[in-house]
């Protein structure tokens, strides 16, 4: 069958029933397509002819652990997400009361500060109802964080890549359970394609036309390297060079962009050759090939 969403029951079906299933690239599948029409017959029979062809796009499919650990990542990401939309709201009224004290506000003097404002009936049940959220969102997002960190301790690989500066337990784990497997990729450029951080490309000829990043690959993923190369780059001076002097030239957003995509790379590195960060530092990516020279990069 064609890799689509929400066919997680059909797929357990099968596996109860003792049947198994490859899953196809969907792009792949439609581009081997040559007939205009389209119906579920004759997609049926498009794909068993691939079968019979030996053509057939199969994919990497995430074991069943896997696709469970996701699901704590998703969940704590959708509810850091809520909390902060809570925040902005919370920031907003103390805005427009003439509190402006940014990330102080939520210490205790200035939820104190917040909560004596004489608001107006609605605008004060808006305040208590945010208010009551936050206090609800805050034990839940340390109660995921703890369990995150929990998965961590079992994963050998998540522990080796949390020793690169700026990668906490989250991006750590994340990485592992959406790469999956290292033997699926050459080189660290097939990383970044898969991850969507490389930039769309028109070219024809001497001319060369790029555009944004194609953001193909998991969201997740891509959005926890951005944030996660920021913090590497604030912690090594190399890395704030380079960001510095991206920043400069092409801007802020694309620099980090590619500044994620340097730290995808490098997580890739040490997770196929074993290292950790320190290893990484003294042989780089390139340890094994003709003119490596330990300790250069």
């Amino acid at each position: 069958m064609e890799a689509s969403g929400h066919a997680r029951w059909f797929e357990r079906l099968l596996a109860e029933l003792n049947f198994e299933l490859w899953i196809g690239d969907a792009t792949e599948i439609a581009r081997k397509r040559e007939r205009k029409q389209k119906t579920d017959r004759q997609d049926a029979q498009h794909i068993l002819q691939l079968l019979m062809e030996n053509r057939f796009p199969k994919i990497w499919v995430p074991s069943g652990e896997n696709r469970h650990l996701r699901q704590l990542l998703w969940h704590r990401h959708c509810m850091v997400q809520m909390r902060t939309r809570i925040m902005n709201q919370l920031q907003a009224v103390a805005l427009n009361e003439g509190l402006r004290c940014k990330k102080k506000l939520w210490r205790e003097k200035g939820r104190q500060q917040l909560e004596a404002f004489r608001l107006a009936p609605w605008a004060s049940r808006r305040r208590e109802d945010l208010l009551q959220l936050l206090d609800r969102l805050n034990p839940t997002i340390s109660d995921l964080t703890q369990a995150i960190e929990q998965e961590v301790e079992k994963c050998p690989e998540a522990r080796r890549l949390r020793t690169h500066p700026g990668v906490g337990a989250l991006t750590a784990l994340a990485f592992v359970l959406i790469i999956g497997r290292t033997e699926r990729f050459q080189c660290g450029k097939q990383i970044a394609a898969y991850l969507g951080l490389v930039p769309l490309e028109d070219s024809s000829g001497n001319r060369r036309r790029l555009g944004q990043i194609t953001k193909q690959g998991s969201s997740i993923l891509r959005f926890l390297l951005v944030e996660a190369a920021q913090v590497t780059a604030r912690s090594i001076p190399e890395w704030r060079n380079k960001y510095v002097h991206l920043t400069m030239r092409r801007g802020r957003k694309i620099a980090k962009e590619a500044m994620a995509r340097r730290l995808a790379i490098a997580l890739y590195w040490m997770w196929r050759k074993g290292w950790d960060y320190e290893q990484l530092r003294k042989f780089g990516s390139h340890a094994g090939q003709p003119g490596h020279r330990d300790g250069v990069k």
